[in-house]
């Protein structure tokens, strides 16, 4: 091999050694199959080294996705989604915005090669859009087992196309708990997610269009989960993260701890939490309440198939109530976690077919915690 050939071929291992090394924390692998395959990444390290090896392994759908939401969403919107808004929203979140995502959102710029403006601009789209939601929590008495069952319907715009890039990250850092986020393919920020220590997380959106332009000085749910998800080992330690965060917009969250068997339900309206236990009588759902169970359904019907499916719930049956509350033709999204077993069940809408509609795929978190 003549001094050239050879300084190729040199050039080339080294390059591809490399790239096994950049990769040496990371892996992607999937569950399910056919329309219901879900891609499943697993990444560790600090949270910069996580951003980048996430952004190595999906460069092509996370550039895809990135840049065909804020396309989408711009020429639906062009006057709310404006590059300067989005921008305005991203810098005044990001003053109480945990460095750990910050650094995270470094990594996965480093690593797929999309500029760190673009990525703040797509993750700040969820702090000015509409959406709802619901979820239910049971556990105890309600549940057939003793488990914790909680389900998350994520209710978006189908025209956005987030379901044609689902993602489920295990997130495996030097210093926190595992925890896993149930994502799309280049968002780092959490709709929804469950921990090792069995806290598990929903929300429901209550700000109306009529309330925009809305107060972004805060912390956006998003990232306020993925802090509870690294922070959290019970439900008091929980709710005193979301108790410390300075509150933006319109929410209502279902927080569950399947180690203890306990869930809240929390009603978080800028500035104000309130939170209800279960069987609570001042509960704005009261008086249709339960032992054991909390839920926001949004009036959509959950209160009759609770109360016949009561002291036999498990995974089959929440996911039966869970299919029966979500907001037909925009149904993105639907989980629904053992958060005792450390295990869950998802599906995503497939094209304009909604996720309550499609199979859904079973996941045990424990097999991605090596």
């Amino acid at each position: 091999m003549n001094s050239r050939l050879f300084a190729v071929a040199l050039v080339t291992i080294i390059s591809l050694a490399l790239t096994a090394a950049a990769h040496a924390d990371g892996k992607l692998t999937s569950v399910g199959s056919g329309k219901d395959k879900i891609p499943v990444l697993v990444v560790k390290g600090t949270p910069y080294e996580m951003g980048r090896q996430q952004g190595e392994l999906i460069k092509p759908q996370a550039t895809e996705f990135i840049s065909h939401i804020l396309k989408s969403i711009q020429a639906a919107d062009s006057d709310r989604f404006t590059d300067r808004a989005l921008d305005e929203a991203w810098a005044a979140s990001a003053k109480h915005t945990d460095p750990r995502f910050q650094e995270e959102l470094k990594g996965l710029a480093a690593g797929s090669g999309l500029s760190l403006k673009l990525l703040q601009r797509a993750h700040a789209i969820p702090m000015i859009a509409d959406y709802s939601c619901s979820s239910i929590s049971a556990w105890g008495k309600a549940t057939k087992d003793g488990h914790l069952y909680q389900t998350r319907n994520l209710d978006w715009e189908m025209g956005l196309r987030a379901q044609e890039f689902p993602l489920i990250v295990v997130y495996i850092p030097d210093e926190g708990i595992p925890h896993v986020n149930i994502t799309f393919a280049g968002c780092i920020g959490s709709n929804t997610g469950m921990n090792a220590a069995g806290i598990v997380l929903s929300e429901m959106g209550d700000s109306p269009s009529s309330d925009y332009p809305f107060d972004f000085n805060g912390v956006h749910f998003t990232t306020l989960f993925r802090n509870v998800l690294y922070d959290a080992n019970g439900l008091d330690e929980a709710v005193d993260i979301f108790k410390n965060a300075k509150r933006t917009k319109k929410y209502h969250y279902v927080v569950g701890d399947g180690k203890n068997g306990r869930a809240v339900k929390m009603l978080a309206h800028a500035p104000n939490l309130v939170i209800w236990e279960d069987n609570d009588a001042t509960d704005e759902l009261a008086p249709n309440v339960f032992k054991d169970i909390v839920y926001q359904d949004e009036g959509r019907g959950a209160f009759q198939p609770l109360k016949k499916a009561y002291g036999n719930i498990g995974s089959q049956e929440m996911i039966d109530l869970a299919c029966k509350i979500p907001i037909k033709g925009a149904n993105v999204l639907d989980v629904v976690y053992d958060a005792t077993a450390l295990e869950f069940w998802v599906a995503y809408a497939e094209k304009d077919e909604d996720a309550y509609k499609r199979p859904f795929v079973h996941v045990k978190l424990k097999d991605y915690l090596d």
